[in-house]
Order: C-alpha cells, then structure tokens, then sequence
C-alpha cells in the first residue's frame, strides 16, 4: 500500500526538445545516408580524405588552449555524444563475438588518436603522417596476389615517402615507436570495419566503437584538457570539428570498408597525404615544392590504377 512517504512512482515523461533534437538528427542523417549510398565506395574515401584533413587544418586552433591530446579527446567525446543519438544501437540479444568486435574496433580508433598524437609531440609531423602510413600500406601488401597490385602499392608509398619532410635529424625512439602503434591501430581499424558493420547494422557498431574509444581517452584527455575542455567556445568549435573532422571521415570511411576490399582501401587512402598537400595550400598558406607536386601525381596514380585496374572493378 502506498503512503504520503512512499508515494506512487510517476511515469517519465520525454523530454519534448530533447525527442525533437533526436528526431532531427535522425532525419538529416537518412537524408545523408541517402545521398551518400548513391556514391561509389572510391569516391567515398577520397570525401574521408578531405573531410579528416579539413577537420585537422580546423583543429589547430584548440591546440593553444587544449594541448593535442584534449582536442582529440573533446571531438571523439562530442562525436560519440551525437553517433549514439543518432543511431541508438541495441545491445541486447548479441553473443560475446559482436562485443569482442566493436570492443576491438572502439580499441583501435583509441589507438590511432592517442598513439598518433604521442607521435607527432615527439618527431615531425611529416615523419609521423608516413610512419602512420605503414598500417594501410601494410594491409594493402598484405592483401595482394598479383603483381600488379603491388606495383600501384609501392608507387603510392614512394609518393607518401616524397611528401615526407626528411632532414637527417636523429629521431626518438619513442616517438617512432608511437607512429608504428598508430599505424597498427590503423590497420586494425581498417580489419576490423567489415565484420563489425556485418554484426551492427547502419552506424550502430561504429558509435558503439566511438564510445568505447572515447571511455579509453577519458583519463589522459581529462588530464590534459583540465577545466578549458568545459568552456562554451571550446565546446562550440569542438561540435564542429567532431561533425568535420570525426564523424563524417569515420562514417564515410566506415561504409567505404564495408563495400572495398581492405587492399584497394590501402592504396586509396594513400592519396591523403597529397591532400593534405593541397588542404595546406588553400587554408594554412603552405606553399608546394616540386617533390609534393611529384607525390601528388604518384598517389594519384596509383589511386586511379587500383581503381581502374582492381580484381573487383564492380566494388570500387
């Protein structure tokens, strides 16, 4: 019996704005899901390229409040925050393989920020961009069975290679050591895309991963963000960056590894170095010598070769 200390437990009544948010994010997001189902999965990583690029040219300007570490940490939180919104996944009725999975998959998204971001405190930027490399090269090589596709392979990493700013200074150990565990967790990430979107449906599995990546980055991003992570303008230009720089090149990126063999997205994804060549052209004022030119021609290349020249031309 119910009394005046114990009273009736009421039903929760949704919040109205918060049901319209959602219901207008899910409604953009089909919208987009539309669009981009139209565009071939090629085409798809070339829009990751840009997108990653152009959300790293924006980022730059947390890094004098937030060190590296927080800005990456503030955009992969705001990031997740919206893919759970707009997808909802469900956990129920699942075995352990899919957590496995999507942990895996949450593990390795980690990996490259923190790793890379560890990286590049350490050795050039340049060196860090084609130590990173190393992961799709690798699965690129790996995945390989005729001689022709280790051609356009090679020709791609001699492009990566060229943009590379080489002086001849000694390098840390540790930030090498870094580069290749960012480019591990890269490669992982590219492994792991197709069963994990074969296991979640729609986006579901790659916001579960983002959430995972985010709960793994919480310790040092709090850290090393502190308080300004809490700041209205940061949080503002962190929204952007997330949708810029995180969501939409995970997302492109994601669906693109559910359609491309993992040796054709190796090589494909090898042309964002030259964009980001050419990003740092049209919104850093960074001028292009002949030998970034010379790669921006190789990549290309090789983009268009693996393309045109692939076993499964109806994939690509």
């Amino acid at each position: 019996m119910q009394s005046a200390i114990y009273p009736q437990p009421r039903e929760a009544v949704p919040n109205p704005h918060l049901s319209s948010f959602t219901a207008f994010i899910a409604q953009k997001n089909g919208q987009l899901q539309t669009w981009f189902g139209s565009i071939p999965p090629s085409s798809l990583v070339l829009l990751t390229s840009f997108a990653a690029q152009a959300g790293t040219a924006t980022s730059k300007q947390l890094f004098d409040v937030l060190s590296p570490i927080g800005a990456a940490f503030i955009c992969k939180a705001i990031a997740a925050v919206l893919m759970l919104l707009i997808w909802r996944p469900r956990l129920q009725n699942r075995g352990w393989g899919d957590y496995v999975l999507v942990a895996g998959l949450g593990v390795a998204i980690a990996g490259l920020s923190l790793a890379f971001y560890g990286a590049i405190a350490r050795i050039p930027l340049g060196i860090a961009s084609a130590l990173d490399f190393v992961g799709p090269l690798s699965v690129a090589v790996l995945g390989s069975r005729r001689l022709l596709d280790l051609v356009w392979v090679i020709l791609a990493a001699a492009g990566v290679l060229l943009l590379t700013p080489l002086s001849g200074a000694s390098l840390d150990p540790l930030g090498v050591t870094f580069g290749l565990l960012s480019a591990s967790s890269w490669a992982g990430f590219i492994l792991l895309s197709a069963p994990v979107g074969r296991a979640f449906s729609g986006g579901s599995g790659l916001s579960l991963a983002m959430a995972i990546a985010t709960l793994l980055m919480l310790p040092l991003g709090i850290h090393a963000g502190g308080s300004a992570l809490l700041k209205p303008s940061i949080l503002l230009l962190g929204l952007g960056i997330a949708v810029l720089g995180v969501i939409l090149p995970y997302s492109l990126e994601y669906k693109a590894l559910k359609c491309l063999p993992p040796r054709v997205y190796g090589v494909l994804i090898s042309i964002e170095p030259a964009i980001a060549a050419l990003v740092g052209l049209l919104f850093l004022g960074e001028q292009l010598e002949l030998r970034s030119l010379v790669a921006i021609a190789m990549v290309t290349t090789a983009a268009i070769g693996v393309t045109l020249f692939g076993r499964n031309p109806r994939n690509s």
